[in-house]
């Protein structure tokens, strides 16, 4: 079973250290992990993704909840939320595989941002899923180097 905690915590030194250290000595899993600043420089949004059992997961939250540094969890399961996932590939084409690759960033709403006479550049924001898929797709073509985000993720509007 997969959760996502929204995590919004103070913005300083020594906060992700903390919440990193949590689940490392209680052993939960980590699946991904982004943190950026809110509109407020103050308070920054931890976004961690985590697997486990219902006791797991429910330990974690309760964990997260007991630290002085986190103003507020909010905890959601896939279905609940709305979430993305940058990611950038850097594929090596040649004559044959280019249109190929070309063909399947059509398809995946993906963009190529930048090429040399061997490579390719590739950007795709969307679903942790769809950012899976793509790499499979690509996979049979030589991927060079891949840069991933992490999930980020907002709860439904629910007007």
């Amino acid at each position: 079973m997969k959760r996502i905690y929204s995590v919004l915590v103070e913005n300083r030194s020594g906060v992700l250290s903390k919440v990193a250290g949590l689940f490392a000595r209680r052993s939960f899993n980590i699946d991904s992990l982004a943190v950026g600043e809110t509109d407020t420089p103050d308070t920054s949004v931890m976004t961690i993704v985590s697997t486990g059992d219902e006791r797991t997961l429910e330990q974690i939250e309760k964990q997260l909840n007991k630290k002085l540094d986190i103003i507020k969890v909010k905890t959601f399961s896939e279905e609940q939320c709305i979430s993305r996932e940058l990611m950038l590939l850097k594929v090596k084409y040649n004559k044959s595989t280019r249109r190929d690759i070309m063909e399947i960033c059509d398809i995946m709403k993906a963009q190529i941002i930048d090429m040399s006479k061997t490579n390719l550049m590739i950007q795709i924001c969307d679903t942790p899923e769809k950012t899976r898929l793509l790499i499979t797709m690509l996979s049979s073509i030589s991927i060079v180097e891949i840069a991933r985000t992490g999930t980020l993720a907002l709860q439904k509007c629910m007007d």
